[in-house]
């Protein structure tokens, strides 16, 4: 797929991430949502800065570390995360429920995988907040059950009336999606989307997606239609707004 070709006009479609680290038991692919756009000089966009794609094999530790300056989602689909950290919280986070840690001025945590824990496939999102030096914090908790078709709303910005916040201008979706259904972007005036391909092949608009591939809409129309392809696909959607203040001294996502 060529990165720097447009369907619909103003749908960027990218393939695959590159950006790869095997680590043996811990790999990470670093997916960059500015690099979706042709001479785009960030490789974030706006305050989605990096949407990380994990793995841990069963009986991996990543030893207590800081972050600081920046919003971490950990959305896991498929396995178990265990985290670990100074405040004294041992949290589980798997596909029934959200890790979101808002590092701010600084948060250390660890992560694991117990020997008899499954493989471990999730997306550990990174977004650039409004101000640097913020409240540290976290928030974990159950999701709602997921409609077939129906897009879930996984986090908003804070201040919104959801469980889950993150300190700048980034809504998070999730959909599933059955062979050859279809449902249409979320949209919020003044929001563009980046969307995602974890699972499966979907066709975004015109454009024809396989696994862990994604498009860049500027939300200059109406928002594309995300169909499924033959076996089915699990998309997740970031509404975005690209002129949000943003801070760049994260840790990992900057």
């Amino acid at each position: 797929m060529d990165s720097t070709a447009a369907a619909d006009g103003d749908l960027f479609p990218a393939p695959r991430s590159e950006v790869f680290r095997d680590q043996g038991k811990f790999r990470t692919r670093f997916n960059f949502p500015g690099r979706n756009l042709p001479d785009h000089d960030d490789h974030g966009y706006g305050p989605l800065s990096t949407v990380v794609e994990s793995f841990m094999d069963p009986g991996t530790l990543i030893r207590i570390h800081q972050h600081r300056d920046e919003e971490i989602v950990s959305w896991v689909p498929a396995g178990v995360m265990r985290h670990d950290d100074r405040e004294g919280n041992e949290l589980v986070t798997d596909a029934e429920h959200l890790l979101v840690m808002n590092a701010g001025s600084g948060f250390w945590h660890a992560e694991e995988t117990l020997a008899d824990d499954p493989p471990l496939r999730m997306l550990q999102i990174f977004v650039r907040p409004h101000d640097l030096g913020l409240e540290p914090g976290i928030q974990h908790g159950p999701l709602p059950d997921p409609d077939p078709s129906e897009w879930r709303r996984v986090f908003a910005p804070a201040g919104s009336d959801h469980p889950f916040t993150v300190r700048n201008a980034v809504d998070c979706y999730d959909v599933r999606l059955n062979a050859d259904a279809s449902a249409t972007l979320p949209e919020i005036e003044g929001r563009d989307a980046y969307v995602y391909v974890f699972e499966g092949s979907a066709e975004v608009g015109d454009a024809a997606l396989s696994e862990t591939e994604s498009a860049l809409w500027t939300g200059d129309s109406a928002p594309p239609t995300v169909t499924a392809g033959d076996d089915g696909a699990t998309v997740v959607a970031f509404l975005v707004d690209p002129d949000a203040p943003v801070t760049r001294q994260g840790t990992i996502g900057r």
